[in-house]
């Protein structure tokens, strides 16, 4: 069966991000007086964030009790709002390198495009408004996290997205994201594609261990495995 859906992650995938992620959850655990490394937040990177902070949280407890709602939830807020300023002010939000064009050349297949995410949906309204993302048949499905009843990596982010994007089959999906967590919600939803961009968060090597059918440098690259 040919493809006829792309869901594509949005930081790290097809947003510039700069680590921007990273630094922000790391900064908001701080405030509640939790140091984490960078690589500690890559490997729970892609995750509904509620879910990553409180792995976090967990991997510091001596038996790794699962911590207090209210205190997830408390840097939860912290999360949101450090990210909402940065989206909607810092001057280096934009487009992955052939974001667009590669969006554009799939439009002009005919193929339907949507994206899913870690991210809550007021985090995601900023984003599509900032870079005009939110003009009507610019894609034809977004998904948030707290809009499925299961984060990554299981496969309710992609099947909200088939059916928003009215696709029956997940082997007509092709799912397209920069971490681990992306490549395994491709598995566990049975895309016919799952595919690994390597200039977001992890690298080749880091993607390469995780289920993929392909690994590409960038999404300039994407066009040619959907022809």
């Amino acid at each position: 069966m040919s493809i006829q859906l792309v869901v594509f992650d949005l930081a790290g995938t097809t947003v510039r991000d700069d680590d921007a992620v990273n630094r922000c959850l790391r900064e908001a655990l701080a405030t509640g007086g939790v140091e984490v490394s960078r690589e500690e937040v890559n490997a729970v990177m892609g995750l509904p964030k509620p879910q990553a902070i409180a792995a976090l949280l967990a991997a510091r407890s001596p038996d790794a009790t699962p911590p207090p709602s209210g205190r997830v939830e408390a840097l939860h807020c912290e999360f949101l709002h450090r990210m909402i300023e940065f989206y909607r002010h810092d001057p280096s939000v934009e487009p992955m390198p052939g974001a667009e064009e590669c969006f554009a050349r799939l439009k002009r297949r005919g193929l339907r495009l949507a994206l899913d995410t870690g991210f809550s949906r007021d985090i995601v309204q900023i984003i599509l408004h900032r870079l005009g993302w939110d003009l009507p048949g610019f894609l034809d499905a977004t998904v948030a996290s707290d809009e499925v009843p299961r984060g990554r990596p299981h496969p309710d982010l992609i099947f909200e997205a088939m059916r928003r994007a009215g696709v029956a089959s997940p082997v007509a999906v092709a799912k397209v994201g920069d971490t681990p967590a992306d490549l395994r919600e491709g598995q566990a939803a049975g895309c016919g594609l799952v595919i690994g961009v390597t200039n977001g968060t992890h690298t080749r090597a880091q993607l390469a261990a995780h289920p993929h059918t392909h690994l590409i440098a960038s999404l300039a690259e994407l066009p040619a495995l959907l022809t």
